[in-house]
């Protein structure tokens, strides 16, 4: 039977530090069938513990793709999803695993989607979940919720795997076991709390921006923000992070992106010419004190 197409499916690593939890997140990926690893500013990298952790995955290490930042790291893709077992001051979009894999499973199929993985000691800080566009969390005991790095890797692995199967009508038979198991004791999820994937279109007239469009419209914004006044960039508070969760909530098409980058360019243009057009209020004063005298 012919398997779905996992390879728009990227894994990415955020400064590892053991090069054994490299190896043993590969063999994962080996596992569920995905191909792709990228890794962000390792602390060791390549490694002959990675590779002896991977078992029979090394070709997954063989293909790694190392970047310097998450952002660059990400650049390419249309939905970037990050796990993180902590909870934030300022919450983002969240979805269980189950959740994660159904929008992995929509989303794969015409656009790059990356699943975002934090360091084994702090996860992801905020600046890199503001990277994504959904936060994952999995349901973990909450007296000991921090899994082992690999561990996540395949909880969220194999959801976007299971979702993948449904998709085409081959994993009736896992969604069958788990519709007759006995889940009285799961507190249940409160739909309000959540956001629910399934209310987003199927299918969309032209591609979803990439990480790249989006951080130039980010600059852009903030540039034009600025130069309305409107925003301090010495004392930003929490303005461009509340933009970038809102229009990270929206995930705006290349379209969109360009038409509000066109309204940000007019914006800026009328403000400019206000500012050159002003009078100048040092060489005013002046002129009407000379007159007076």
């Amino acid at each position: 039977m012919k398997q779905p197409d996992f390879s728009n499916i990227n894994v990415i690593l955020v400064n590892t530090s053991h090069p054994g939890n490299i190896g043993a997140a590969a063999r994962a990926l080996k596992n569920m069938g995905i191909p792709n690893l990228r890794l962000v500013d390792p602390e060791e990298f390549p490694s002959d513990v990675a590779r002896w952790r991977s078992a029979s995955a090394t070709d997954i290490l063989d293909r790694v793709k190392v970047f310097p930042d998450l952002e660059s790291a990400v650049a390419d893709c249309g939905l970037v999803i990050g796990a993180s077992a902590r909870s934030r001051r300022m919450p983002w979009p969240m979805l269980n695993p189950r959740q994660c894999g159904q929008q992995v499973a929509l989303d794969a199929v015409d656009n790059k989607v990356a699943l975002v993985f934090g360091r084994e000691d702090k996860g992801l800080t905020n600046e890199e979940l503001q990277l994504c566009h959904y936060h994952v969390q999995i349901p973990a005991d909450p007296v000991y919720s921090s899994l082992n790095l690999a561990a996540a890797v395949m909880v969220v692995c194999y959801e976007a795997r299971v979702a993948m199967l449904e998709a085409r009508g081959e994993g009736e038979s896992v969604s069958a076991a788990a519709a007759s198991a006995d889940h009285s004791a799961a507190a249940p999820v409160p739909v309000d709390t959540v956001y629910d994937p399934a209310s987003e279109d199927e299918y969309w007239d032209v591609p979803k921006a990439d990480g790249r469009q989006l951080e130039l419209f980010y600059e852009h914004l903030e540039q034009v923000l600025v130069d309305m006044d409107f925003h301090d960039p010495d004392n930003p508070r929490l303005l461009m992070p509340r933009m970038r969760r809102l229009f990270g909530r929206i995930r705006p098409d290349s379209m969109e992106i360009n038409i509000l980058r066109g309204v940000l360019t007019y914006v800026d243009d009328h403000v400019k010419r206000a500012n050159a057009n002003k009078p100048d209020t040092a060489t005013s004063d002046s002129t009407d004190k000379h007159a007076d005298e």
